[in-house]
């Protein structure tokens, strides 16, 4: 692929991200590849077959009007599925069987007795379909802030027999990693038991196969595909909406955890802030383990990097960045793992446009300009603070504002007044004000009372944790 296509790529990918926004782009096109510029012919490809029918049913007209403005002369645009050509062809019956379960599950049975076993199954579609070969254990960047979650993926990808944790529940703020643990659990689980059956589908496409199934009068086929199910994997749950909605679910996920038949989860928040969802299935998420997964600290990021440039190395051996670029990218971009992939993606376009020379300190700044200027926070009020900690304690704002003296309100109440004095610049009187009007002594005693439990309550500790994260995220 030449520098300029490289080039247009780039501008298509940030124009895409301009006019649908940054969380419709990482949710649909974070993962597209430029595959081919040819005669006219832009071919871009992702990862799975859903993406591929999402994106042409909902995205296809802006996406090709935006490549023909970026690309000279590109008159089409044509999406493929990564990987398909390279794929060994399955068995006629098997591909039929998985093109009518649809797309974004995968499933491994293999064997002549498993084989003729699973004949009697609903199929879905091979790992390969599903789950991206990048994210597995083996790339995921290990560190304090992930530690815990990390831990607990391993010891469900490795249980096949006797579940111990179920369901289990990671969140994170996006980027963090929660969607490579996914992935990385179920290749684990393919590995080491591949007569089981692994299936990974975020809530869109479950959504999205659930109304397709009402359509055509198929709900019980959809159903089916979720009963012989060992391992479910679902992504972005925070985006499972209506009542309907969750009600299929929540018979899906008591169906398999009643089974000993294992759950894992992902979100960008904890059960207790999924505040539209149905209260009895809010309390069998929190009675599974939830674990969470903090922000990269700098070394964290700095090795985030490499690994990520160890894998576009493996496509063009050539490709190469200087160790100081890396370092001031770590140091530069304190996001998440997109951020940074998408300062890395940067600075080595700019390479590509320069010849492929490894660019120095200032030309890398100047690539990652606009990515700088995002990463000036956004100051935290204290209207923000009251709405988090209103939604994690299920306090309603008045009464945290309010003279009552229960235990219930007392606690969040000095939570917040914490957080304020940790994450703003109000003085004590003024966030008293803020608070129903309490006096400057009543925020101090608030605060020393919680840096003191902080030192002996984990549970107090991770919660506020939760909140600062919450709150810095924005």
């Amino acid at each position: 692929m030449t520098q300029h296509a490289q080039a247009c790529w780039e501008r298509t990918r940030q124009q895409l991200k301009a006019e649908l926004g940054a969380d419709l782009y990482a949710n649909w096109f974070a993962r597209m590849e430029l595959e081919e510029l040819h005669d006219g012919r832009v071919v871009l490809s992702v990862p799975t077959r859903f993406l591929k029918t999402w994106i042409e049913s909902h995205y296809l007209d802006a996406l090709r009007r935006i490549c023909c403005n970026c690309f000279d002369g590109v008159r089409d645009v044509r999406l493929k599925i990564r990987g398909a050509e390279r794929a060994p062809a399955p068995a006629a019956a098997g591909r039929q069987a998985a093109e009518a379960a649809g797309a974004g599950a995968v499933a491994s049975v293999q064997g002549g007795a498993q084989a003729g076993a699973a004949a009697a199954l609903p199929q879905v579609p091979d790992v390969e379909a599903g789950l991206d070969p990048d994210l597995t254990f083996d790339t995921f960047v290990v560190g304090m802030p992930n530690a815990l979650a990390h831990a607990a993926a391993r010891q469900v990808a490795d249980a096949a027999q006797g579940v111990r944790v179920n369901p289990l529940f990671i969140h994170a703020a996006t980027g963090l990693g929660k969607t490579h643990l996914l992935h990385a659990i179920g290749w684990q689980r393919r590995r080491q038991h591949a007569a089981q059956r692994v299936l990974y589908i975020s809530a869109e496409q479950f959504m999205y196969r659930f109304m397709s199934a009402l359509k055509n009068r198929e709900v019980l086929a959809f159903k089916e595909q979720f009963q012989h199910v060992d391992l479910l994997l679902i992504d972005d749950f925070q985006f499972l909406q209506g009542k309907t909605m969750q009600q299929e679910f929540c018979q899906t996920f008591n169906t398999l955890v009643d089974s000993r038949r294992q759950v894992v989860i992902a979100a960008d928040c904890a059960p207790a802030m999924l505040d539209k969802l149905d209260a009895r299935m809010r309390s069998r998420l929190i009675g599974g383990l939830v674990v969470d997964m903090q922000a990269p600290d700098e070394s964290m990021r700095r090795e985030i990097l490499a690994r990520k440039l160890e894998l576009l190395r493996r496509r063009d051996p050539h490709l190469m960045v200087r160790a100081e670029v890396l370092d001031f990218i770590a140091r530069t971009i304190t996001g998440a793992g997109r951020e940074l992939e998408g300062a890395l993606n940067r600075v080595i376009a700019m390479q590509r446009l320069l010849g492929n020379t490894p660019i120095d300190l200032d030309a890398a700044a100047h690539a990652m300009r606009d990515l700088i200027h995002r990463e000036e926070a956004r100051p935290v009020r204290i209207d923000d603070i009251l709405k988090a900690v209103s939604q994690l304690y299920s306090v309603p704002k008045t009464e945290l504002l309010s003279a009552r003296r229960a235990r219930s309100v007392v606690r969040p109440r000095q939570i917040g007044m914490y957080l304020a004095k940790r994450l703003t610049s109000r003085s004590l009187p003024e966030i008293g004000r803020r608070f129903g009007g309490r006096d400057h002594s009543t925020v101090l005693h608030a605060v020393r009372k919680i840096e003191k439990l902080l030192e002996e309550d984990e549970t107090l500790r991770q919660e506020v944790e939760l909140l600062t994260r919450i709150l810095k995220d924005g």
